[in-house]
């Protein structure tokens, strides 16, 4: 078995093109194609993020042929717990790839690539000059604030407030000062077992719902921030765990996105106005409320995110027959 790989990073955080070594996917909806490759094909999955060749935190995505009209290319997301729906930090650096590698036709000064992903299209825009691709910003799906001003007794911690957002994913959003943690004082293992504790508690007793497919219905993970949500033109910090306790090192796209919803819908942020979200590596994404829009029954907004994204490299892995610790392995 050979696969082939291209290796980005956005913001610190991996992303693990496939570039060669996967079956064909049927033809259907990009949900299907999800479903299939979950169902099918994820020992290729743990043979490209788990060890030895990736690692607990490592990101991928794969490409297939896309079913919306107008999409340039489809993708699936894969991570260390199976598929996501939306990963912001992924099309930023897809945006790159895809005018680097010809899969659009190059413009100057901004190429639009239109990227299907299993939330939705989503529209990134490449800066490229003197034929070189740059900056990428992109307009996800419509996202919106599911349920603002919660409280959840969580033990060991007391009363905890949070908000639950769709960005493309659902999060929840919570402030770290609620869990006695203070970014660059407070240990990433802390940050990791409060937001693990949130999800755990919230998947299990707070249900959720979306008006375009019951698929997009679950908690992804939790955000934790440093509270500054209100008007200010300051840097605000977060930190996101998501899949099975997986920590971005970029700011999150989709959570970013997120936590734009949810900030436009409690009267934080105007449209127009640009916050600076910083990630627990200390990268950086800019973010804004471009335009209101509606997912069904919920009031939604459209956010612009920004970031670069860079090559680490090109590989080619094999798994020998007889290699079982080959296939993929965590020790965490």
């Amino acid at each position: 078995m050979t696969l082939t790989v291209v290796d980005m990073h956005t913001g610190g955080e991996p992303l693990r093109i496939v570039t060669g070594g996967y079956p064909g996917i049927p033809k259907g909806t990009i949900l299907e194609k999800r479903a299939y490759v979950r169902d099918h094909l994820d020992h290729l999955r743990k043979i490209l993020m788990f060890e030895p060749r990736g690692h607990y935190d490592m990101y991928g995505a794969l490409l297939v042929e896309p079913d919306l009209p107008g999409a340039d290319l489809a993708v699936l997301f894969m991570h260390n717990e199976g598929y996501s729906t939306m990963c912001g930090h992924a099309i930023v650096a897809l945006g790159r790839y895809a005018v680097d590698e010809g899969l659009v036709a190059k413009q100057e000064p901004v190429t639009t690539v239109n990227i299907e992903a299993p939330c939705g299209l989503v529209v990134a825009s490449v800066e490229v000059r003197d034929g070189k691709a740059g900056a990428v910003s992109f307009e996800s799906v419509p996202a919106f604030l599911f349920a603002g001003r919660q409280t959840i007794e969580l033990a060991g911690h007391g009363t905890i407030g949070f908000d639950v957002a769709y960005g493309g994913a659902f999060y929840a959003l919570a402030d770290c000062h609620q869990f006695g943690l203070e970014f660059g004082r407070s240990r990433v293992r802390d940050f990791v077992d409060a937001a693990t504790a949130l999800t755990d508690r919230l998947k299990a007793e707070f249900p959720l719902s979306h008006p375009d497919h019951g698929d997009l219905a679950f908690l992804y993970g939790t955000i934790l921030t440093d509270g500054h949500d209100t008007f200010s033109a300051e840097v605000t910090k977060n930190i996101c765990v998501f899949a099975e306790a997986e920590v971005d090192r970029s700011p999150t796209g989709s959570g970013v996105t997120a936590r734009l919803a949810a900030m436009h819908a409690k009267g934080e942020i105007a449209i127009g106005q640009t916050r600076t979200f910083e990630s627990i590596a200390g990268s950086r994404f800019s973010g804004a409320v471009v335009r209101t829009a509606k997912a069904g029954p919920h009031g939604a907004i459209i956010a612009r995110v920004g970031g670069r994204a860079y090559y680490c490299g090109r590989s080619e892995f094999i798994v020998e027959a007889d290699d079982e610790l080959g296939r993929g392995f965590l020790l965490r």
